[in-house]
């Protein structure tokens, strides 16, 4: 989601009518402009010097400290902007920032609920509380905070692309879709609204559709290696393994250490019957994340295709190992001893199967085990 990583305030220029602190006030806020932000920090500091119950000025330098990474030395400033007025929104709300920013998301929402409680207009603090909740599994509670906001500023597409990650992971497909819409209609720019756009659509079944959002996201963003890999999923569901493939190498050329995406492209290559180069990506794969039981999975079927079943039998183990209630493992572990000729150990791992849950291995039992 976009903007989920550091929060960036958004802080009216507000003089004061102070004679002697003007100036430096003022100075500090074209600092701010510029981006000058350690200048801005200085011409604070004199404004505080000069009048130290000046709130304004705490809550200015609290943003420049947050943009400058230094979001204990911000939380200080707000405090004091606080103490000097408890229903200071705006500093509650900069505060709640800088929170959110060290990882305290709980800690957050205790600032933008006081936020919204004394300025229920503020549609950054509903969207800033959307965040830390997300952040907090809350989603029906982010969900909530992204509309208030949406009904407070309806013409920000960040607030509409947020909303609808939300809705994607609720599994509200249509509506995300809908907000996804109004993103792109507001801000048509954006590279990462094609892209989500294009995975509700993969999850609605719109694989043509989101294969179309996809190659606009790829336009506009050559570099991302997750779009490739959405591409390559949404051209596999079209049985296009060529182009899949073609999509998974790029990934990997653009980042080579997700396992992920090697064991994807190693499924694309079993398809091909490139079983070889499969069994090479999922080794990879397992290299990077030796406790993915899929992995192994993948890995046995392959070396099975190529009849190496005593490499097959380890691999399912080391899946059976790290996830032992899967029947299709216990089921792909017996074929494997039956074509070994370990005929009673395979038939019981047939009836594990069974166990489980599998129906197939009932038939497989029938076949091999009389």
């Amino acid at each position: 989601m976009k903007n989920f990583l550091i929060i960036v305030c958004a802080l009216a220029y507000t003089t004061v009518s102070a004679q002697s602190t003007e100036g430096p006030y003022n100075k500090g806020l074209e600092s701010i402009k510029n981006e000058k932000f350690e200048e801005a920090v200085k011409w604070f500091a004199q404004v505080i010097e000069a009048d130290p119950k000046n709130k304004m000025a705490y809550n200015q330098r609290g943003y420049a400290k947050n943009q400058l990474g230094d979001f204990y030395g911000a939380i200080g400033d707000y405090n004091f902007a606080v103490d000097l007025d408890s229903t200071f929104a705006d500093a509650l709300n900069n505060r709640g920032e800088a929170k959110f920013n060290l990882g305290d998301d709980y800690g957050s929402i205790e600032d933008f609920d006081r936020a919204v409680r004394h300025n229920n207009t503020m549609a950054e603090a509903y969207n800033n509380r959307g965040f830390a909740k997300y952040n907090v599994e809350d989603l029906q509670g982010a969900l909530f905070d992204f509309s208030k906001a949406i009904e407070l500023d309806a013409d920000d597409a960040d607030k509409y692309f947020n909303r609808a990650v939300i809705k994607a992971e609720l599994e509200e497909y249509i509506s995300a879709i809908d907000d996804y819409n109004k993103c792109i209609s507001l801000d048509g720019k954006d590279p990462e609204a094609y892209s989500f756009r294009g995975v509700a659509r993969y999850n609605l079944g719109q694989v043509e559709e989101a294969l179309i959002d996809y190659n606009k996201a790829i336009e506009m963003d050559s570099e991302d290696p997750v779009k490739y890999e959405n591409r390559a999923l949404a051209k596999s569901a079209l049985e296009d393994f060529e182009g899949a493939l073609t999509d998974y190498d790029k990934s990997v050329e653009l980042f080579p250490e997700d396992p992920d995406t090697y064991n994807l492209r190693g499924v694309i290559k079993f398809n091909l019957k490139n079983y070889e180069g499969a069994l090479e990506d999922y080794g990879k794969a397992i290299g990077l994340d030796a406790y993915n039981p899929v992995y192994y999975d993948n890995r046995a079927l392959a070396k099975a295709s190529l009849e190496d079943f005593k490499g097959a039998v380890q691999d399912y183990s080391y899946s059976i190992e790290l996830f032992p209630n899967d029947p299709e493992t216990f089921h792909q572990r017996g074929l494997a001893k039956i074509s070994l000729g370990n005929n009673y150990d395979g038939c019981l791992d047939l009836n594990t199967a069974v166990e489980l849950g599998s129906e197939d291995a009932q038939s497989s039992i029938r076949e091999h085990c009389k």
